[in-house]
């Protein structure tokens, strides 16, 4: 069976930006607002974290659920593990996620300053210095024959884009612009040649941007 890289449900504003500029321990997405970035997920009947029943169906409930689907590995970047830069001040601090991760499988951040591996629940980060192509190795013979999710941030998954190693993208495009911070792309269609890509727009507001290998 053909193992896969799938960045899923990867949130952008409309203007090509990923995250704000400023990221801290308080604002993990800098000046963006992350309630509003995830408000069409947040309001899903699937949302993970729902306290109330209800919710929407549909498109981005679909898109939510799918997040996991035949997921066995995650590969993300330091950024997305935490706001830290350089070598690690200290081993106590577990990340943004609590005591129990969303992501419920390996998960292989990426950096250039080594720590020990650590298990949250039934999720264990490994910290690895690696290039995309040797960090997607790494986490396809830890999936257990299922798919690795790309999960970010921006730089990551950029640099995955250019490695040629990313084979399904979804974006959910936000009608908000940031102006500023970490920029994916200046537009989608400099995928095009590598990647067949279909705009969905949801009732929500949001477009999915779903894109598959040509």
């Amino acid at each position: 069976m053909t193992q896969l890289l799938r960045c899923h449900n990867f949130m952008l504003s409309q203007d090509g930006f990923g995250s704000g500029e400023g990221q801290s321990l308080e604002r993990p997405f800098g000046h963006a607002d992350p309630a509003v970035l995830a408000s069409w997920a947040v309001a899903t009947a699937s949302w993970p974290n729902r306290a109330q029943p209800g919710g929407s169906r549909g498109l981005d409930d679909y898109m939510v659920r799918d997040f996991h689907r035949n997921i066995g590995a995650e590969i993300m970047g330091r950024n997305k593990f935490g706001p830290q830069r350089g070598p690690w001040e200290n081993h106590e601090w577990q990340g943004w996620w609590g005591d129990v991760p969303p992501f419920h499988t390996p998960v292989f951040v990426l950096t250039h300053h080594a720590r020990p591996s650590f298990s949250l629940a039934d999720t264990t980060f490994h910290f690895i210095d690696a290039s995309p192509a040797d960090a997607l190795a790494q986490a396809k013979a830890a999936a257990d024959g299922k798919d690795v999710r790309l999960g970010g941030g921006v730089q990551t998954v950029r640099e995955f884009l250019a490695a040629d190693l990313v084979d399904t993208l979804h974006v959910a495009v936000v009608p908000i612009d940031l102006g500023r911070g970490e920029r994916l792309w200046e537009s989608p269609d400099e995928l095009l040649d590598r990647y067949h890509c279909d705009r969905v727009p949801s009732p929500s507001g949001v477009t999915h941007l779903l894109c598959w290998r040509r």
